[in-house]
């Protein structure tokens, strides 16, 4: 837990014991200054919790009459699967707010007892994750709540988007589902002013609004199929296409649903034993500089049909590889 999140939690302990605390009791108790308690009673409110504030000589802050948290009834396995999917989803990028992610950790290892708070507490030191934390581009809660009531009833919502480039709009979006992936949230649903489906990043969205009427969800692929197709025939700056012979596993661990799109380049009856066969991929990209690594590591026959800068950038690789293999064996 941090220290301002535990000194936020014990505050509201504090003043869950009763009555009037002054600002300066409350900053000797929580090692801080006055201006830092008042923000903590600040993170309180936005809790809703109902903080007063008490005006006069023997003023501070006391918690509005009758108020008490409610008890927590976890088991142990409970307890454990509430904080590992909030360190995961904070880890990931799958949480839409970060301070509330913490606090509502903190809460939950205040009140766990002693046995059960050492037991995760071992857990989480022995967990390690492969990727490192970043700048996290989390979704505004009442943007991600607005348009998941706008999936529920199918309802038309204006959206205000922020492309990539930096370009604003303001959209009428049918919105058929909202999905999480590779540490982003994304809605997909159709833009009624073109009449196409598309799929916007959650966080580029600064508004949401519901708007009157309804409308019918097209049969067909789930929104996370609808997304990763989507991504797979995007529009960007190089259309590679290349015939790969191996199986889609093969392929897929290497160029997933949402980066390329496959189809078989010869009958399946052509296949051998191992199932292999020759693949058409199909993906457009950015760059080209990342695609010989990944054909590389493929580790399987492939033939470049365009473009014909990549087949210079692949020959570029190999040379490099074996320029340093001689090297390494003079």
């Amino acid at each position: 837990m941090s220290r301002p999140t535990g000194r936020v939690l014990t505050l509201l302990e504090l003043l869950q014991s009763g009555g009037t605390r002054t600002v300066a009791e409350l900053a000797e108790r929580l090692g801080v200054e006055g201006r830092t308690v008042r923000r903590y009673v600040g993170h309180l409110l936005d809790l809703d919790v109902p903080v007063e504030s008490v005006r006069g000589r023997y003023g501070g802050y006391r918690l509005a009459p009758g108020y008490r948290l409610p008890p927590l009834m976890l088991s142990d396995d409970e307890a454990l699967a509430v904080l590992l999917g909030l360190i995961a989803g904070r880890r990931t990028g799958l949480t839409t707010e970060l301070t509330a992610s913490e606090t509502a950790s903190a809460k939950i290892r205040r009140v766990l007892p002693r046995h059960t708070a050492g037991r995760l507490d071992a857990l989480l030191e022995s967990l390690a994750f492969t990727d490192r934390p970043g700048d996290l581009d989390t979704p505004d809660a009442a943007v991600l709540l607005t348009l998941a009531d706008a999936v529920r009833h199918r309802r038309p919502v204006s959206i205000r988007y922020t492309d990539r480039a930096g370009q604003g709009s303001e959209r009428t979006l049918h919105a058929y589902g909202i999905v999480a992936h590779s540490g982003r949230w994304y809605v997909t649903g159709q833009d009624a002013r073109i009449g196409e489906d598309r799929t916007f990043r959650l966080d580029r969205i600064t508004d949401a609004r519901a708007l009157p009427g309804s409308f019918e969800a097209p049969a067909g692929p789930d929104p996370a199929q609808r997304m990763l197709s989507g991504f797979a025939t995007a529009e960007y700056r190089h259309e590679v296409t290349l015939r790969i012979q191996g199986t889609v596993d093969q392929i897929r661990a290497h160029l997933p649903a949402g980066v390329a799109h496959l189809e078989e380049h010869e009958p399946a009856a052509d296949q051998d034993r191992t199932g292999e066969r020759w693949l058409r991929v199909e993906l457009r990209v950015e760059r080209l500089d990342w695609l010989p690594a990944v054909l590389a590591s493929l580790d399987r026959p492939f033939v470049i049909e365009r473009p014909n800068e990549l087949l210079d950038l692949v020959v570029a690789l190999a040379e490099r590889l074996a320029s340093r293999a001689r090297a390494h064996h003079a």
